[in-house]
């Protein structure tokens, strides 16, 4: 997964960055001893399970079985790649990427974040030079502050002002056209030239920005008539939409405890609503709300509102983003929908009533399990019994994608109300065991632990020594000759061969930095497990005797003399074949025996 990150740097990284501080500032921490523990942020549990060392800079969670180290934090947590957790790492510490990292983070070898940073430059000057764009967005009465704040601007009426700009070279046009700004010509656009043509064209330029502020992509938006009314980039190695939200970054520049988020359907609407006060609407981007969407608001806050138009391709788009929200609806978070009335959308709403008005509206919000009843109960005739028994087949499949809680059981009581039958005899049946299995399930069953540690015990040999090197890679200076392990015939020798000569070469080695090493392993996840086993012994000094004592022993047990003990007494007793005889004079020369 480091691609082209040189190994080096990514070690230098880890060393670098403090994972008690990137995790306790998303995290509400509580200092446990050595340790730090918290609620487990990747599910939903009552009494903390989730533990961080700053010792061995790795976390793991006891219920969920979440572990890693600060990078894979970051990609867990905020859904990164890894190139991008690296790269926020390493801006944090202050660290330029190397060249070929970043290359890695675009597969095209070119760094498109430039790009769009370019572009999107462009479009704001051509706003600023342009009496059209400016009287398009003073029509909507949108003003200069909140235009800059957003980074508006405008893509000429031109099919290749933007190429004609910055697409003299091949190169050039090969990286405006990775990052979905130019388009390329072909017959069936009925042209038989080969060439290109900018995508954005008479059209007001959102920018769509992540949470670092960088330019991922563009929304255009016609001017005056034209189809299609909003034009999204397509999907690039940087912008996929079904992650992002437009006015997020902007939300959270505004203010860094939120209330609340509201989701809205437009670009204009979002812009409208920051202008007038109201900083917490976000939009998606021409998609229905994902559980990708979704997430990334949950970690910001318990309280989601879905605001649509009041007319039906908004109650429509209401009930997807429920369906899609059923699995993350759990104890401690509320998820409500506001519909507007006809005829308007907040982007007009806010201009005719104002923001108090408009924020008034969210305390008639339905809640998502009085608008899930809502939705079902038209459709049935709770006067006979045959109704009653198809509104419980119409719920069934909703509560079997909901995460088991108090959220659920509470809704199931109130299903049971309505069809008029005992709560115990339709939870029975809701969440029989033919039921669908659910998406998203919560609070598996936590492993056992001691003191918040797992413990492997001391029967294994070989688990010991690399449990030791894991816990304590300094002590791995202290091994005489590891690569005599090179000649123990066991499973997993190499594994502990590979820890020793790995951390002998780190400057400063860590659990951290180094299971990192084996992130894209098949044994990465078992190396896990040991970081977070109950430590074998106490300090280092004690640990480097072990290891030291440990290695020998495998020598002794495994290694060349066992097997020259071997073939001798098979000579003595049945003879050797000529292979064995010449494996046993190897092995004899290299004893100094004759």
């Amino acid at each position: 997964m480091a691609g082209r990150i040189p190994q080096p740097f990514i070690d230098e990284i880890v060393s670098r960055s403090d994972i008690v501080e990137i995790i306790g500032a998303r995290v509400p921490l509580k200092k446990s001893g050595r340790e730090y523990k918290a609620c487990c942020p990747f599910h939903s549990e009552k009494s903390p399970s989730f533990w961080v060392s700053p010792e061995k800079q790795f976390y793991h969670c006891f219920g969920c079985g979440a572990h890693g180290t600060v990078v894979g934090f970051l990609m867990q947590y905020e859904k990164l790649g890894f190139p991008d957790a690296v790269a926020d790492l390493a801006e944090r510490a202050g660290l330029e990427l190397p060249r070929e990292a970043q290359a890695s983070r675009d597969p095209g070898g070119a760094d498109l974040h430039e790009v769009m940073a370019r572009a999107s430059r462009f479009y704001e000057q051509n706003l600023a030079d342009s009496e059209r764009g400016r009287q398009y967005l003073q029509a909507r009465g949108i003003d200069a502050p909140t235009g800059a704040k957003f980074c508006l601007g405008y893509a000429p009426d031109s099919w290749n002002a933007l190429l004609n700009r910055f697409g003299a070279q091949d190169e050039d046009r090969r990286r405006l056209l990775q990052a979905g700004l130019i388009i390329e010509r072909n017959s069936r656009e009925g042209s038989r030239t080969p060439g290109f043509y900018d995508r954005f064209r008479d059209r007001l330029m959102f920018p769509i920005r992540d949470s670092r502020g960088r330019v991922l992509a563009f929304g255009g938006r016609v001017i005056d008539e034209g189809e299609p009314k909003y034009l999204n980039s397509p999907e690039t190695p940087l912008f996929h939409k079904g992650r992002e939200l437009y006015g997020l970054y902007e939300a959270r520049q505004a203010r860094t405890d939120f209330k609340r988020l509201m989701i809205v359907e437009g670009y204009m609407d979002v812009v409208r609503l920051h202008q007038s006060g109201i900083t917490y609407a976000v939009a998606t981007l021409g998609t229905a709300t994902t559980q990708e969407h979704l997430n990334k608001i949950f970690r910001i806050t318990s309280e989601l509102v879905f605001c649509f138009d009041g007319d039906r391709a908004g109650r429509q788009a209401a009930w997807r983003a429920l369906e899609n929200a059923l699995p993350l609806a759990r104890d401690g978070r509320e998820l409500k929908f506001l519909f507007l009335p006809e005829g308007h959308d907040p982007d007009t709403l806010v201009a005719a009533e104002g923001a108090t008005a408009f924020e008034n509206r969210l305390k008639t919000a339905v809640p998502l399990s009085e608008y899930l009843l809502q939705q079902l109960l038209p459709q049935v005739d709770l006067g006979s019994v045959d109704g009653r028994a198809k509104l419980k087949a119409l719920a069934q499949p909703l509560f079997a994608r909901m995460p088991e809680g108090v959220y659920r059981e509470l809704l199931a009581e109130r299903l049971a109300a309505e069809i008029r039958m005992p709560t115990g005899k339709l939870k029975e049946l809701l969440f029989a065991a033919g039921a669908p299995k659910r998406h998203g399930a919560q609070n598996p069953e936590p492993a056992p632990r001691r003191h918040g540690r797992m413990s492997i015990g001391r029967g294994n040999l070989l688990t010991q020594a690399i449990t030791l090197v894991l816990h304590h890679p300094a002590a791995a200076r202290a091994v005489k000759e590891p690569e005599t392990l090179g000649r123990v015939d066991r499973p997993g020798v190499s594994v502990l061969r590979d820890l020793l000569e790995q951390a002998v070469a780190v400057a400063q080695p860590s659990t951290a930095v180094l299971l990192e090493r084996w992130r894209d392993r098949a044994e990465y996840g078992r190396l896990a497990e040991l970081a977070m086993a109950e430590p074998l012994v106490a300090d280092a000094q004690a640990a480097a005797q072990e290891l030291q004592m440990a290695v020998e022993k495998l020598l002794e047990e495994y290694g060349p003399g066992r097997r020259m003990d071997e073939l001798l007494r098979k000579a003595e007793e049945l003879g050797l074949n000529y292979e064995e005889k010449a494996e046993l004079s190897l092995l004899l020369k290299s004893k100094g025996r004759p």
